[in-house]
């Protein structure tokens, strides 16, 4: 029976290396190191696999190099009462990517998500996963949080790449890509100016927050920039809806700004709603802009003007730099910087 009479079966590294006339340790040189061959050999195996429809069994390829071909992801607990749905857009960028360079990602537990989670209760996932050997390498996404996983991965010499500045730590040499948040507010602020706007006001996160403080930074360069004062303009909350319900209530009855720059969707939902206690319209009495171009942000009445991270430029980066990782290429440890884009809809005007 020849290949092409098995339909039932699917092509094996037999069939191919009769159809290429190589032997078959020749096709397997094809597929795992083919460097070996001299081109035109390479290319008639090649064309032998596309025409057959061969997939290596990975399985097998995994025992003898010990790869999973497995990317171990941390997920945090769901964050109730907020517009974030960003992680979700993320992931599934992020399984895209991993897919394309021959990965697949394995989502573990972000821990129990209680007030007195512990540094061992944050690190326990990724430690069984390095146990069992499970994963070639680790995405980290929470650096900004302060959380031990990074400098834990680093000490175990565990490779992983972080989705995220390495705030705490100017000395760390592991690859990451990040947003430049300030960027994005700094461009959400400038889009204010030029539509005439002089009080423009600030809600964004606590002061503890680093990602915050970026966030905040580029508001503050853009008004400056513009001979704008920001006395009095800006509040540090909880990303809550509330929170930001509350602050926007307070700055419009103390300083009373024409235009309101968030440092997320759900504190720019807890504005509008502020607005609407009102009476008043967002982009026509008051213009009002978010960060992170969530679902809630496209869908909203007149949608919500927003920051729009790169996210499926960031999952792009994350696994080029574990690619480059894993096969040992060497790394200048200056990170991967994006610029986000401004979606302009009805509630800026």
């Amino acid at each position: 029976m020849s290949v092409h009479d098995a339909r039932a079966l699917p092509p094996t590294l037999a069939d191919v290396a009769e159809r290429a006339g190589v032997s078959r340790q020749t096709v397997s040189n094809a597929i795992n190191n083919p460097d070996l061959l001299r081109p035109e050999t390479l290319e008639r195996v090649q064309d032998a696999i596309q025409v057959l429809g061969y997939l290596p069994n990975r399985a097998a390829r995994h025992l003898r190099t010990r790869a999973s071909h497995l990317i171990g992801l941390r997920m945090l607990p769901a964050q109730e009462y907020t517009a974030n749905a960003t992680m979700d857009r993320f992931v599934h960028a992020l399984v895209e990517a991993s897919r394309e360079a021959g990965y697949h990602l394995l989502l573990f537990s972000g821990g129990p998500g209680k007030e007195e989670t512990t540094a061992a209760d944050l690190v326990r996932g990724y430690d069984d996963l390095l146990r069992s050997t499970a994963v070639d390498a680790f995405i980290v996404t929470d650096t900004y949080l302060g959380n031990p996983q990074t400098r834990w991965l680093s000490e175990r010499r565990a490779p992983f790449v972080a989705f995220g500045r390495p705030w705490e730590d100017p000395d760390a040499t592991h690859p990451w890509v990040d947003v430049d948040g300030a960027a994005g507010v700094a461009l959400a602020t400038g889009h204010l100016i030029e539509r005439g706007h002089e009080r423009i006001a600030w809600v964004g996160w606590a002061e503890s927050s680093f990602i915050g403080q970026d966030r905040r930074a580029g508001w503050e360069r853009a008004m400056v920039g513009a001979g704008r004062s920001i006395d009095g303009l800006a509040v540090g909350v909880a990303d809550t809806v509330a929170a930001g319900r509350e602050a926007s209530a307070a700055l419009l009855e103390e300083v009373r700004p024409s235009a309101i720059v968030c440092g997320s969707d759900t504190l720019a939902v807890g504005v509008l709603h502020t607005l609407a206690d009102r009476g008043l319209h967002p982009g026509r009495d008051v213009a009002v802009v978010g960060f992170d171009d969530s679902q809630v942000a496209q869908v909203v009445p007149g949608g919500l003007t927003s920051v729009r991270q790169p996210l499926e430029q960031v999952a792009l980066e994350l696994v080029r730099a574990l690619e480059a990782l894993l096969a040992r290429e060497p790394y200048d440890a200056a990170g991967t910087l994006l610029a986000p884009t401004l979606a302009v809809r009805g509630s800026s005007g």
